[in-house]
């Protein structure tokens, strides 16, 4: 089978996409569901941070698990909880249910990222790391994009509850697919001789190794990225489960307005995404270092992102093209953010080492969401659009000072080779 390794991209792809369907049915449905169960703002933010909360403290597990498990079993498990605990989302009778299947939620969502992240180090070669990665993130934005016209018409059908069921049972589809499909590049059945020697012939090919989470602690790279994940994903969370909110509270849109026009941009981010991995991936082709690829390609969509400052002043229509511009370059960013890990790294402690980063995003969540709720009830949302729009230039600076081209050599790993690329 030619190509094998983007058909295993495709079902990483599929997986992101369930995983944003499903948490983003809450913020779809949420105009409707907090007037019916009459939940404040101040509650629904608190409801979101149920669910941060695991997802945050899971990135330290899942990222173990999946070095442990291997990348078939735990994105099989992974797929399998998530999916159980957002259709039981359908028997909420208030905020403290919502709060209790947000929370279940949140525990098997973030361990997708990590096992796709796995996935990438171990069937694709350092110049196609950015591309594929770029597409998983690609998948979170085509979830977005898919679940507001989708779970919007389901809602008016059928009801909120309907949505919930109806999006928590795709997983399983996807589960029977994975589960059939995927092995390692060494010993899966489909692949070419030429294909396998192209994915073996750098560090993907290496053996799994365990590594202690304090040693990957003691590299600045490390607290580089994670922490600018800490002040650049606040704004991706805000967009991800305030827009259609923001939209019906500020600018009046009706729930069939939202699934009309909502996934916009999402899909901008969709672009963005596939864009920045793109534009890095053709500068390492051309021989720039790849971690000067990767920034250099960063820094000019971090420069754009105060432009979101404007949507609290401009009319609905230029606003909603602001926003889609921000979601674009936010992605960017942060596809060329995420393959330093793979960069970085080597395949057999890659998960560890995305799960340490990725605490930054659930981190940046907690942190935000419950600050953005009491904000938008006590001042309104405009004083949210000035803070997100200067994040992503304090966590370009943070990249540039703390991630630095260098050989990565592990505090009690003196004999690991550090990546060709570097």
């Amino acid at each position: 089978m030619k190509n094998l390794r983007w058909w295993i991209a495709g079902l990483l792809f599929l997986a992101t996409v369930i995983n944003y369907i499903d948490r983003q049915t809450l913020s779809v449905v949420a105009p409707v569901l907090t007037r019916e169960l009459g939940i404040s703002s101040v509650e629904y933010a608190d409801i979101l941070t149920a669910f941060l909360v695991p997802y945050t403290v899971m990135y330290i597990f899942a990222g173990l698990l999946v070095d442990r498990w291997g990348t078939r079993k735990s994105l099989a498990v992974f797929m399998a909880w998530w999916s159980a605990a957002n259709a039981l989302h359908a028997l909420a009778r208030g905020a403290l249910g919502l709060g209790v299947f947000r929370f279940l939620l949140g525990a098997g969502e973030s361990g997708s990222f990590m096992a796709a992240g796995k996935a990438i180090s171990e069937w694709f070669p350092a110049r196609e790391r950015a591309v594929a990665n770029g597409l998983v993130n690609a998948a979170a934005a085509t979830g977005a994009v898919i679940s507001a016209p989708l779970i919007a018409w389901v809602t008016v059908r059928f009801g909120w509850r309907a949505a919930f069921v109806l999006t928590g049972l795709t997983g399983y589809l996807w589960l029977a697919a994975w589960l059939a499909f995927y092995q390692l590049p060494q010993r899966h059945r489909w692949i070419t001789a030429e294909e396998r020697a192209l994915i073996l012939e750098g560090p993907a090919g290496e053996p799994r190794e365990r590594i202690a989470y304090l040693d990957l602690l003691r590299l600045p790279e490390v607290w580089g990225l994670l922490v600018s994940r800490i002040f650049a994903d606040p704004v991706w969370w805000f967009y991800l489960f305030w827009l259609p909110k923001y939209l019906q509270d500020v600018r009046g849109f009706t729930l069939a307005e939202i699934g009309l026009t909502a996934w916009l941009p999402y899909l901008t981010a969709d672009l963005g995404s596939i864009g920045g991995g793109w534009l890095s991936g053709k500068l390492v082709a051309r021989g720039m270092p790849v971690l000067d690829a990767r920034r250099w390609t960063m820094i000019p969509f971090a420069l754009l992102m105060p432009m979101g400052v404007l949507v609290a002043y401009l009319p609905s229509a230029p606003a909603l093209a602001v926003i889609c511009l921000v979601t674009f370059a936010h992605m960017a960013w942060k596809t060329n953010l995420m393959t330093m890990t793979n960069d970085l790294f080597p395949a057999r402690i890659v998960g560890s080492a995305a799960g340490l980063v990725g605490l930054g995003s659930g981190l940046a969540g907690v942190l935000s969401m419950p600050l953005v709720g009491r904000i938008v009830e006590a001042f309104g949302y405009s004083g949210v659009f000035w803070v997100m729009g200067f994040l992503h230039p304090v966590a370009m600076w943070i990249v540039l000072a703390m991630v630095r081209r260098r050989a990565l050599v592990l505090p009690r790993q003196r004999n690991v080779r550090p990546r060709d690329v570097l």
